[in-house]
């Protein structure tokens, strides 16, 4: 039973609402992993609460089928994961595991770029793809066209296709036959290995049996009590518990080679596990070599995270360090903001990623946050000739000591419906975009391939895309290289100083126009006070925008009935004189709208 040969693993390639969780719901049900009873929702490995309430899998999930089929009982391990492209790296992570990926494309959508990336991620780890078409129940679907895609994207044969309704159950053991048939098994490790090799694809820490590994076992075996190493970091454990995943933690004796499980480690410091490490047990004579992970990925979006009360500041540190063992893409730093106190400078893949980020942090870790403005992170060439990275605008020094900025451009995919190409070009190129390529798909939709800075899509670009192609047009992007780009950093002034957590940088062309927009927003967001308030936009000590907001004002002259005008101009004059006191001792409360604005414009 516990041969590597009836062992499957394979994982579900899906855009988001293509049916990837509802499949694996079916997958479930069919193999009797969980009962009707037991299924209390939709979307099952989809358990956090932010998952279900956005309709999207955030974490990739393992979950271990027992299946038999022609006589013969199998192992299916499912590792479900996420559609959208700033959690690729999850799959990423996946696909290191595995041997086999079913690819899901919707019936009345085609294939969506995201799908594509990932797909051809997948080739490159040289796994076996399963294609399959569902929603093929639903009036709008067409069958013929996604196939006739799907061959000439992809070099899928026809024949290889397997159409389904994974909402229905329609055919949904075809697909798991298909697993069986098609995806190999876990290659054999070499008789007479004397180690054992796991690679970490994820972690979690629990508050009760502290850092719980993910792994795939490529070699050996391990079982409680086991000591074994972890050979990036050194450190050594004892293996406390191991198991698999039905899809809640089940204890075994031993996890062997070719299975996928979870391994208790007892390390209760959580730098000291990190994803992509390999565990390793072994004969003292063996130098031992990790096994090959995947690449680290490198954030793109930097955005700050500050306690709204300082004294929360260890307790948001103690939450990011569980949160980044959970998600291996998140980075931070520690930064000292003088308009926001201590909090950390975080880097994202994305957005979306980094709105989950903080809705994790504010949910499960009950702590209430403000977040700045995203940017990105740029390279600096100093005159000296040496080039530095900088994520932060407070960290762009006087231009006499550097000689020029370069930003990150992104290789951007957008797969969009024939009638939308013009106003998705349009768009593009009012963002500086550099047309590569386009390829038309049959007689209905097209790819385009272009060439953006990073900066003018992590606003609201995908927001305007989907807008103005009515929803159906979907983007993927990739890191493509640092260019040197006329680059300036816009400040905001209020009352003469500046807010660094407020300031930008942006390309010279586009500065008025985004410093007018927020000084406007401002002026709109800060609440009056008893005197004037200014607000400005300035390219070092040039000021290219300003707003005032009036001072609120008390009838001083109301006591008035008659009498000689001399008297109301003194008064009058006193209020000037006191206003114009106010203004130099007054100090602006800005709320955290004003550093929202900065994200929404």
């Amino acid at each position: 039973m516990n041969e590597s040969g009836n062992i499957r693993n394979f994982c579900i390639i899906a855009h988001i609402d293509h049916g990837k969780s509802t499949l694996a719901d079916r997958f479930l049900q069919v193999t009797g992993t969980l009962s009707q009873r037991e299924m209390k929702h939709a979307q099952i490995l989809d358990s956090m609460e932010l998952e279900q309430e956005k309709g999207i899998t955030i974490k990739l999930t393992p979950v271990r089928m027992d299946w038999a089929t022609g006589g013969k009982p199998y192992i299916l391990n499912l590792i479900d994961t996420p559609g959208h492209v700033d959690f690729s790296y999850e799959v990423s992570r996946s696909l290191a595991a595995v041997e086999g990926a079913v690819l899901v494309v919707d019936a009345t959508q085609g294939i969506q770029a995201q799908t594509l990336a990932n797909t051809f991620l997948a080739m490159d780890h040289n796994l076996k793809i399963i294609p399959v078409i569902n929603k093929i129940d639903l009036p709008a679907a067409d069958v013929a066209r996604v196939t006739e895609e799907l061959k000439n994207i992809l070099g899928v044969d026809p024949n290889d296709i397997i159409t389904i309704s994974a909402k229905s159950g329609l055919n949904v053991e075809k697909v798991l036959q298909a697993i069986v048939n098609r995806v190999p098994p876990p290659p054999q490790a070499s008789i007479g290995d004397l180690e054992t090799k796991a690679l970490i694809f994820d972690s979690v820490y629990d508050s009760y049996k502290g850092v719980v590994a993910y792994v795939r076992v490529f070699q050996g075996e391990i079982k409680k009590g086991d000591h074994m190493k972890l050979l990036h970091t050194g450190q050594e454990m004892e293996v406390l518990e191991v198991g698999y995943f039905k899809p809640k933690y089940a204890p075994a004796q031993k996890l062997h080679s070719g299975e996928i499980g979870y391994v208790v480690t007892g390390v209760k410091t959580v730098s000291e596990t990190r994803v992509g490490d390999t565990i390793w047990h072994g004969a003292d004579d063996i130098k031992p070599k990790p096994l090959p992970g995947y690449k680290k990925v490198t954030p793109y979006v930097y955005a700050g995270i500050f306690p709204t009360e300082g004294d929360d500041f260890p307790l948001l540190k103690d939450a990011l360090m569980k949160l980044s063992l959970n998600d291996a893409s998140l980075y931070y730093e520690v930064e000292t903001s003088m308009a926001l106190g201590h909090g950390f400078r975080c880097g994202f893949l994305g957005l979306l990623h980094m709105e989950i980020i903080q809705e994790r942090l504010e949910r499960e870790y009950n702590l209430s946050l403000i977040a700045t403005a995203p940017s990105v992170s740029y390279e600096l060439v100093r005159t000296n000739g040496e080039v530095v990275k900088i994520s932060n605008p407070t960290e762009l020094p006087d231009r006499s000591f550097y000689t020029e900025i370069r930003e990150p451009w992104m290789k951007v995919e957008i797969i969009t419906p024939r009638e939308h190409i013009g106003a998705v070009m349009k768009l593009c190129e009012e963002r500086r975009g550099i047309q590569k390529n386009i390829q038309y798909l049959e007689s209905v939709r097209a790819i385009l391939d272009f060439e953006l800075p990073l900066s003018q899509i992590i606003m609201d670009f995908y927001d305007q895309l989907k807008s103005l192609t009515s929803g159906y047009a979907s983007m993927n992007y990739e890191f493509l290289d640092f260019r040197s780009q006329d680059l300036v950093k816009l400040d905001i002034l209020v009352l003469g100083d500046r807010v660094d957590a407020l300031s930008t940088i942006v390309h010279r062309d586009e500065a008025y126009r985004t410093g007018s927009t927020l000084a406007k927003k401002m002026k709109g967001i800060i609440p009056r006070a008893q005197f004037e308030i200014s607000i400005q936009a300035a390219i070092g000590a040039k000021i290219i925008a300003r707003e005032t907001i009036g001072a609120m004002k008390k009838n001083v002259i109301s006591k008035l009935y008659g009498g000689d005008r001399t008297r109301k101009d003194k008064l009058l004059k006193k209020q000037k004189a006191g206003k114009k006191r106010m203004k130099m001792m007054g100090q602006v409360e800005i709320p955290q709208e004003a550093f929202l604005a900065v994200l929404k414009r």
